[in-house]
Formats: structure tokens, C-alpha cells, sequence
């Protein structure tokens, strides 16, 4: 019977987990919803120690936002506070306040994503912070610059993504600004966080110092649309909405197309390259029109943009006798790159995608066997493992008592006080 041949990435699963790439690191989470949650998410995963700190009673606001249940941690949450420990802290109360000092006094790395002004008002600017514990790395994301005119204004995701140009490139070229479905606003924030986190915790083995990084969900969606600015720069104005087409205008086909099925997602994106007319001509073979390869209208990139009209009829005469499966393999095998219009469903259900780690189940305390998207990191010396987002102040007595060495009288002091 054929075996897989091992890889690198199977011997990072065999090795132990104090061997993971962050392991010793300390991060102090002060985050909330999603921007600030995905980025300590990922450092957990690559192994740091996060611990999240939250108010006691309700915990952080994503725990019961979208919850089926009032008295059950929400999906949301779970989805974004895997490999995380949390810890109950009144950042009203001076001896919470107090709790926090010793814990940065021992931590990497501070982060937090509150709305502008708070964590000044609390008394952790970074200067106070920094002041505590001068090798800290001191995270923040907001949504606008703090000395810009929408300093003092909220973010979320869309917003973002209106504030960052996501929303005006996004829909039919006669229709309105659309929000995509994904958020790069927020998740994308949250990774550009992680990698400026990465790259202080790195300088500082050569600076013993700490610093301050700042990110900018607008600047982040600005970032995510660098493309943009090359379509910008050639056309002269600003980029428009194209649907489903390149954004530079640059080829066809781009676009998706109906397969068998009938579905709403039962289509097709075919894509062909606008550096050349290979896979131009790799589509006619497989879809027996080679009669059109010297068809002045499509020699070229651009010509076949123009004439999109023209081309996409005879493609959806194609995908309409296949389903969108056998239309990605074929395309694909003929070189011409494509893919099926791959619903949340089938990705959560792919037992390849969960072969492969891109979903894994956890246990949660409360709602048993839960499955989520898994780290897309895979490090050949590092493992990467999952585990459910904890309660809230489950791990009090770890970090409070074994930590910080309060003692079980002490902790039951500040329970009963409402400090943690």
C-alpha cells in the first residue's frame, strides 16, 4: 500500500511544545473583538504565552456579542482567542491596577485595541507602561492616526475598509460600494500587528530595548489595495469598480461563470494571464475553439479585455455542461488557472482541508468538540497545535497565584472585592 513521504512539517507535529518558535514569550492581552484578538491569536499559536486580561463578570465584549445564548461564550469569540489563558483584572480598582504593573513587570509584550483615549484614561500610555518595564514591546491598533483629523474616531472592520478604499473598488462597475466579505480591516490589522511584534521582539535581541508599534487599520486596507495605485498610476484617476474583472484592466478572461448545478456558488473563476497568451490559447484547445487563435480581437491582453463581451458567452456555453469541480480540474490541467466558487460549508466539511490542518477541532469546556479554522503558519522547527478559547478567568489562579505567587486567601479577597 503507498505512504505519504514524511515532510519536514510532520516531524514539527512530534516535537515538544516547549520547542515552539515563541515559547517564553509573554504577551499581555488587552484586546477586544477582532483586529487585536487575530494578532495575539497568531503569536499564540506560535507559541507565546498570551495571557488575556478581561473585566470581571462580563469578560471582553466579543464573548457575548452574536451568542445564540446570553450565559454561553460566543463563536465569534471562540474563533479568535484560541491558545490564549484569561485572567479576571478591574482596571477600575487600584489593586487591579496594581495586579497589571507586576504582570508587565514580567511580560514582552503589552497589547491593546481600545477605543482612542482609553487606555491613556486607565493609566497605561506607553510611557507608563514603558516606564514599568523598559523592554517591553507596547502594541496598539486603531483605526485612524491618533494626530489626524479622525483621531478620536471609532473603527470596526467596515469601516476600515471604507476609510482604507476596500469599499470603492468593490462591486459592478453601475453599482453600488460593496463591503467583501472578508476582513481585511480588522484580521488584516491584526496580522500586520503580529509582524511588527515579531520584528521588535527580534531588534530587541540586539537593543535590549523596547518599543512602541502602531498600526493603522486604514493604513493596513490601503495596504492590502497596493495594486491599486499601479491601475491608478496608468489610467490616471481613480481606480474604478469592475465586478469580477482584473482591476488594471489588463486581461480576459477574468471572471466567473455558471456550472452545472444551478447554485448560488455553482460557478467558476477562470483567469488568464496578462503577461502573455499561453493560457489564452490553452483555454481554446480545451474548449475545442482553436479556431479563434488568430482572431485579431484576442491577440493580445488587452485586445481580449476589450472584447470581454465577446469571449465570456462562449466560455459560460463551456462551464454550463460541468459541474465547477470537473471545470477546475480540467481547466487547471490544461494549464489555464481556475477555481470552483468554494462555499464556507464545503471548505468546513473538505476532509483534505482538515487532513491538512487548515481546520481543527478543539475541545471547549462548555460546547464540547468545536472545529475552526486552524494557524495557515506551518514552521518545519516549530509545532502548531490548537486549543479552545478559555473561559473567562480560567486561569487566575495560574497567573494571579502561580505566576505572581498570590495566595489562595488573597485571591478569594480580591474574588469577593471584585478586583479580579
Amino acid at each position: 500500500m503507498p505512504t505519504t513521504a514524511a515532510t519536514p512539517f510532520d516531524r514539527a507535529e512530534a516535537l515538544p511544545a516547549g520547542d515552539r518558535a515563541l515559547s517564553g514569550i509573554t504577551i499581555v492581552d488587552l484586546t477586544q473583538f477582532e483586529a487585536g484578538p487575530s494578532c495575539t491569536q497568531m503569536l499564540g499559536w506560535l507559541g507565546a504565552e498570551v495571557i488575556k486580561i478581561e473585566p470581571p463578570g462580563k469578560g471582553e465584549q466579543g464573548r457575548r456579542a452574536s451568542t445564540e445564548d446570553p450565559d454561553t461564550d460566543s463563536v465569534y469569540f471562540m474563533l479568535l482567542n484560541a491558545n490564549k489563558r484569561s485572567v479576571t483584572c478591574n482596571l477600575k480598582d487600584e489593586r487591579g491596577k496594581d495586579l497589571l504593573r507586576r504582570l508587565i513587570a514580567r511580560a514582552d509584550v503589552f497589547i491593546e485595541n481600545f477605543g482612542p483615549g482609553v487606555i491613556e484614561r486607565l493609566g497605561f500610555s506607553y510611557e507608563a507602561v514603558a516606564a514599568i518595564n523598559p523592554r517591553v514591546i507596547y502594541a496598539q491598533i486603531k483605526g485612524f492616526d491618533a494626530n489626524g483629523p479622525h483621531a478620536s474616531l471609532l473603527a470596526f472592520d467596515n469601516i476600515a475598509q471604507a476609510a482604507g478604499g476596500s469599499l470603492s473598488v468593490t462591486g459592478d462597475a453601475d453599482g453600488r460600494p460593496l463591503t467583501p466579505g472578508v476582513n481585511v480591516g480588522d484580521t488584516g490589522s491584526g496580522l500586520h500587528c503580529s509582524v511588527g511584534i515579531l520584528a521588535a521582539l527580534l531588534q530587541r535581541e540586539r537593543t535590549g530595548r523596547g518599543q512602541k508599534i502602531e498600526i493603522i487599520m486604514q493604513e493596513a486596507v490601503i495596504n492590502f489595495g497596493r495594486i491599486l495605485y499601479a491601475a491608478q498610476a496608468i489610467f490616471g484617476r481613480a481606480v474604478p469598480r469592475r465586478g469580477n474583472a482584473h482591476i488594471m484592466g489588463a486581461s480576459a478572461p477574468c471572471e466567473v461563470y455558471p456550472c452545472k448545478g444551478g447554485g448560488p456558488n455553482d460557478h467558476v473563476l477562470v483567469y488568464t494571464s496578462r503577461a502573455g497568451n499561453h493560457q489564452w490559447h490553452n483555454l481554446l484547445k480545451l474548449m475545442g475553439r482553436e479556431d479563434l487563435g488568430d482572431d485579431p480581437r484576442f491577440a493580445t491582453p488587452q485586445l481580449r479585455f476589450q472584447h470581454s463581451a465577446v469571449i465570456d458567452p462562449l466560455i459560460r456555453e463551456w462551464t454550463l455542461t460541468r459541474d465547477k469541480y470537473t471545470c477546475m480540474r480540467e481547466l487547471g490541467e490544461a494549464g489555464v488557472p481556475a477555481s470552483a466558487v468554494i462555499d464556507t460549508m464545503e471548505l468546513y466539511e473538505d476532509p483534505v482541508l482538515r487532513a491538512q490542518g487548515a481546520f481543527v477541532t478543539v475541545e471547549h469546556p462548555v460546547r464540547g468538540p468545536f472545529t475552526m479554522p486552524g494557524c495557515p503558519v506551518r514552521m518545519s522547527d516549530s509545532p502548531i497545535a490548537s486549543t479552545a478559547a478559555p473561559l473567562l478567568g480560567a486561569d487566575n489562579a495560574r497567573v494571579w497565584g502561580g505566576m505572581l505567587g498570590l495566595s489562595a486567601e488573597q485571591l478569594a479577597a480580591l474574588r469577593a472585592d471584585r478586583a479580579i
